[in-house]
């Protein structure tokens, strides 16, 4: 039965990332599930689209935003020189793991910390996996929740505020009460080094 409720799904999911896709690729902004919390996204390569999630948030852009990509092949094309520790992290973490690495390209500006850095998450959850992987593009990934108010952990947490202000809300696992956890997340160094900033 359950097999048969996941198969039933896909279709939907399907239809659901192609109307994601069409929205990212016009400059819009989705809100969307992905291996955490649900999340505030649009094309991460569009600086337009970034400052919109910033105004969402009613947060100043001089707080970095994260992105999700769907392989840790597509990391090398964010970043400028990848400390080899980064890809065992990725391989032997067991949950979301953010990595802050120096030296981001091909990015939106905006997006970015003060430093040049940029947080870069590899997504093993199907549907932001799939997204990123038919959008060909990095999507940024910012909790849901305006700035200073609780994250939430399941959709039917979002504010109505939130809802109201995006151009298209994704709508498999609207019906996931499950309660996610943020990512950890790891800053390295050029050199390799490693910081925890939050387990």
């Amino acid at each position: 039965m359950w097999l048969q409720t996941q198969l039933f799904k896909i279709p939907f999911m399907l239809e659901d990332i192609k109307k994601a896709c069409q929205v990212l690729r016009d400059g819009g902004v989705i809100l969307y599930p992905t291996d955490t919390v649900w999340g505030i996204g649009c094309d991460a390569t569009n600086a337009e689209a970034v400052k919109r999630v910033y105004a969402i948030k009613q947060r100043t852009d001089s707080k970095a935003l994260l992105v999700l990509v769907d392989s840790p092949v597509k990391v090398d094309f964010y970043v400028e020189d990848i400390p080899s520790v980064a890809w065992d992290l990725i391989e032997l973490t067991e949950k979301p793991l953010t990595i802050i690495y120096d030296g981001a390209r091909n990015l939106a500006p905006n997006l970015l910390a003060d430093d040049g850095s940029v947080g870069i998450r590899v997504s093993g959850e199907k549907f932001s996996q799939q997204l990123c992987q038919r959008f060909r593009k990095a999507i940024v990934s910012t909790s849901a929740n305006i700035s200073g108010q609780p994250t939430p952990s399941n959709f039917s947490e979002i504010s109505d505020e939130v809802k109201s202000l995006v151009d298209y809300i994704v709508e498999y696992r609207q019906d996931d009460m499950s309660h996610p956890k943020p990512s950890s997340i790891i800053k390295l160094g050029r050199g390799g080094e490693v910081k925890v900033i939050r387990e």
